[in-house]
């Protein structure tokens, strides 16, 4: 009896959990276009001062050498345009998509600083959507599964009866 009440429990609680995603996925979808759009204004303030010499964005970054502040800055600026495209093709995949597909496209939504700003905003519901009654049920059925799987490969002693 113990064991089925806390496989409910256990079960509900996965449900409860992952109902949440939809909306989380929509704040790191807002949160990412954000930080797009900030990286964007970065870039484009480089690569105009470099057009502004007659240089190309990778002219300019070679340029950049002689001092360890402008060594550093060259190394600053180079992942600063390696994750503004990253970030980008993120946007570009998660932006239009539903819930399901920004599930399916999870392996996106791996921005350390875009997902802490995120769960920082994010404000756990009662999902009420189609999608969240979809995911609720998915992370129920898979906690019992789970549980069941677990059961099997570790059985529980059950404390036997003496009898005189």
């Amino acid at each position: 009896m113990i064991v089925r009440t806390l496989t409910l429990v256990a079960a509900l609680t996965a449900g409860a959990a992952t109902s949440q995603f939809p909306e989380f996925s929509q704040q790191y979808a807002q949160r990412l276009g954000g930080a797009v759009d900030a990286l964007a204004e970065v870039v484009a303030d480089f690569d105009a001062s470099a057009q502004a010499e007659g240089l190309t964005r990778a002219q300019a970054l070679d340029q950049m050498q002689g001092t360890p502040f402008i060594d550093r800055r060259r190394a600053d600026m180079t992942r600063t345009f390696a994750r503004y495209d990253k970030l980008r093709a993120d946007l570009v995949a998660l932006d239009s998509a539903g819930p399901f597909m920004r599930a399916y496209n999870a392996t996106r939504m791996t921005d350390r600083d875009v997902a802490r700003a995120a769960w920082a905003a994010f404000r756990p519901a009662v999902p009420l959507t189609f999608a969240g009654g979809i995911f609720a049920a998915t992370g129920f059925v898979a906690m019992l599964l789970l549980i069941g799987i677990l059961r099997l490969l570790l059985p529980v002693r059950r404390a036997g009866r003496t009898s005189s």
